[in-house]
């Protein structure tokens, strides 16, 4: 059997993987799923390209790649920008609209509220950049062997290297730092953590900056190794909830463990069965953990 689709499924996993700890973290902390957090995959690739053409305008669009990857300087440091920038575009969603929600409303109304803010995000990013596919750049690589008839590009093996410097960043910042344990106590309990003299609402905004942060980063790998378009963030929602569920929600481990899951049986299943299957194999490996262990594989698992 050819193994090359463990290498498409470690990257199609990495970034459901990134996405998902977003949605397990804002589960955790805020109580409700985020059905816009997609669109903040695709905001944050838009806000990266934006940023890119700025900065290589301003260097006299003289900007070469860095060897052997398909980028120069321009998109690492616009990647920073736009973290910085779909952090702030998720702070200002909640200032505006779920903050208010939790004080007047159920989960249900916020979850209904969620799916209106991601129509009316992806309708604003189709207005602004049009429904046109567009590329951080359109440099041809060459996959290298990397033996048992395995290849990857320069740019695939650093992204996936990324990811786990990543996550692991997030995984010492919960069960390390201060802020971490007391994002995990506002997790446990947000009412208790409070009267402990923990700033609910300084660790609620860490949470949105920390979710909105991966997810741009997320939408940075799909741009380089895909295209960049308005519906790329609400084409992974679904494998997003999925990964989040499968791997347990409140688990960080576990959301990227569940989004390696379903990237791989996607990318089995397209060599497989065909690629109109890949979607419905990964929910159906969902399905059948669930039965076995209704919690998820790490549920309960920081």
């Amino acid at each position: 059997m050819n193994l090359q689709f463990v290498v498409d499924g470690l990257l199609t996993g990495s970034i459901i993987g990134l996405g998902a700890i977003g949605v397990t973290l804002t589960y955790s902390i805020l109580r409700f799923s985020n059905f816009a957090h997609g669109e903040f995959i695709a905001w944050g690739a838009y806000a990266a390209l934006a940023a890119s053409t700025l900065l290589g305008w301003m260097a006299g669009g003289n900007v070469s790649a860095i060897a052997p990857f398909s980028f120069g300087w321009t998109l690492i440091a616009a990647t920073v920008i736009a973290v910085l920038l779909t952090g702030l575009l998720a702070l200002a969603l909640d200032y505006l609209l779920f903050r208010r929600l939790r004080r007047r409303a159920n989960t249900i109304t916020a979850v209904m509220a969620s799916f209106g803010a991601s129509m009316a995000l992806r309708s604003l990013l189709e207005f602004i950049f049009t429904s046109s596919p567009t590329y951080f750049s359109k440099k041809l690589q060459i996959a290298q062997k990397l033996g048992l008839g395995v290849r990857a590009t320069p740019d695939q093996m650093i992204l996936i290297v990324m990811t786990g410097i990543l996550v692991l960043s997030i995984h010492l910042l919960l069960t390390r730092t201060q802020t971490g344990r007391s994002m995990r106590a506002v997790s446990e309990n947000p009412d208790l953590a409070r009267v402990a003299g923990i700033d609910v609402g300084r660790i609620v905004n860490i949470t949105w900056m920390i979710g909105g942060g991966l997810a741009c980063f997320a939408g940075v790998m799909v741009g380089l190794l895909v295209q960049i378009r308005p519906y790329m963030g609400f084409d992974l929602l679904l494998p997003l909830f999925a990964a989040a569920i499968l791997g347990g929600i409140g688990s960080i481990p576990g959301a990227l463990l569940g989004g390696l899951i379903v990237g791989l049986a996607e990318a089995f299943a397209v060599q497989t069965v065909g690629a109109e299957w890949r979607a419905a194999v990964a929910f159906v490996l969902l399905i059948a953990v669930l039965l076995v262990r209704p919690a998820g594989i790490m549920g309960g698992k920081a």
